[in-house]
């Protein structure tokens, strides 16, 4: 796996979640989902992810975007 799957991976899992959250919880955890869409939206124009350097100081490989 390569850092744009997992950061793909990772920000699909944490919005699923966060639905998830929302529906059983509380709609304010809707607001995590706004910020994973958002920081995907930046990371578009500005190639910088949190996540991307996370995932690189953890071992994962190299990819394309990132």
């Amino acid at each position: 796996m390569n850092i744009d799957r997992a950061v793909m991976a990772f920000a699909g899992l944490v919005i699923l979640v966060s639905l998830g959250l929302a529906h059983w919880v509380s709609p304010q955890w809707l607001w995590l989902t706004a910020f994973v869409g958002l920081n995907l939206l930046q990371s578009s124009f500005t190639g910088f992810c949190p996540a991307a350097s996370v995932f690189r100081k953890l071992g994962v490989g190299a990819g394309n975007a990132f």
